[in-house]
């Protein structure tokens, strides 16, 4: 749609009716808006963006909405995302600076998506695949035992105890040099890469330690390589009871919701979507690919170090999409800066 004019109509179409849940017609755009035009100037430009399917009429009212082409030449033409307030700014962080690890983490993040848009919030945990090693200490508990710390730049901390064959005396470095050569060989890598690394770690040191080498390595390869089921966590599920009058499906939604599989791929595809093009993603209707969710919009954004996951709200397509985009993409980056910390 390349006349600005008719764009101008659409936005303001589009702000009304989200803010009203009325049909607006054009003698409501002329007394809200200062578009500058006649009225009817304004029926024939709403005639032309009814023509091309961007608004159209419920029923046999005056008024027209927003189609989900309306919505989303109405998103893509957003010359900014709103930003928040700094009482909103401090709020976000203030809630989050209270987590205490990463399951805290993801349970505020999703409450406090739900709160701030009133939507139901979809994040996805941390994905092992795309976690890298941040740090791997190991400690001496007794002269056999030793404690491993795996810490992940995800925010995942891994925790494990492992056995020594031979007793290590008090005046043997063997366990500050194996912790040594066990970050300078995974520091930064992905978790394949890390387990790849320290497969030739036993030749660094002496054969009689290398059985001891071996349990450790091994430890930490089984960390790296568990098959972990891949997680999402919900919020606010009861807002989209109140959406129903919005044209919301609720319970297909509902349904599409419980299947966390089609969730977690829905998700992981706009998180891949989202750090190619550094943004807020946003599916309106159909595009969403689960028929359940076709009444739905889904706003996401990926999260944390390399992307790892995604977040986001999902609720009915008459929505306030500049808010709702600047509160998920400020949640996301509050969330990535507590996790790299």
């Amino acid at each position: 749609m390349s006349n600005e004019r008719r764009l101008e109509v659409l936005r303001a179409i589009v702000q009304d009716y989200v803010s009203t849940s009325e049909p607006v017609g054009s003698k409501a755009l002329l007394e809200r808006h200062q578009l500058g035009v006649s009225a009817a100037t304004i029926r024939n430009d709403m005639a032309a963006l009814e023509d091309e399917g961007l608004i159209a009429a419920p029923h046999t009212s005056a008024g027209r909405v927003p189609t989900d082409a309306g919505y989303r030449v109405f998103v893509d033409r957003l010359s900014q995302v709103r930003p928040l307030t700094p009482s909103q700014r401090r709020a976000i962080q203030a809630f989050l600076a209270e987590s205490i690890d990463l399951d805290d983490i993801v349970e505020r993040t999703a409450r406090l998506l739900a709160s701030l848009t009133q939507q139901a919030a979809v994040m996805q945990y941390p994905s092992l695949r795309r976690s890298r090693v941040r740090h791997i200490e190991c400690l001496a508990m007794t002269p056999t035992r030793a404690m491993l710390v795996v810490i992940l730049d995800s925010g995942r901390i891994e925790q494990r105890n492992v056995e020594f064959a031979h007793p290590v005396a008090e005046s043997d470095d063997f366990v500050a040099r194996l912790r040594e050569r066990l970050n300078a060989e995974t520091d930064g890598l992905l978790l394949a890469e890390a387990a790849r690394g320290l497969s030739l770690l036993r030749e660094a040191f002496e054969p009689e330690r290398r059985a001891d080498v071996d349990a450790v390595v091994e430890t930490i390869t089984a960390v790296f390589g568990e098959e972990r089921e891949e997680r999402v966590v919900l919020a606010g599920t009861a807002n989209l009871a109140r959406a129903g009058t919005d044209g919301l499906h609720v319970q297909p939604v509902l349904d599409a919701l419980e299947e966390h599989v089609v969730i977690l791929r829905l998700m992981s595809n706009l998180a891949e979507d989202a750090e190619a093009h550094d943004q807020v993603t946003v599916r309106i209707g159909a595009e969403n690919p689960h028929e359940g969710l076709h009444s739905t919009s889904l706003v996401t954004t990926s999260y944390g170090p390399d992307a790892v996951a995604a977040l986001g709200v999902l609720g009915p397509t008459r929505m306030d999409y500049p808010q709702t985009m600047a509160n998920v993409r400020a949640v996301a980056r509050y969330v990535s800066q507590l996790i790299e910390s």
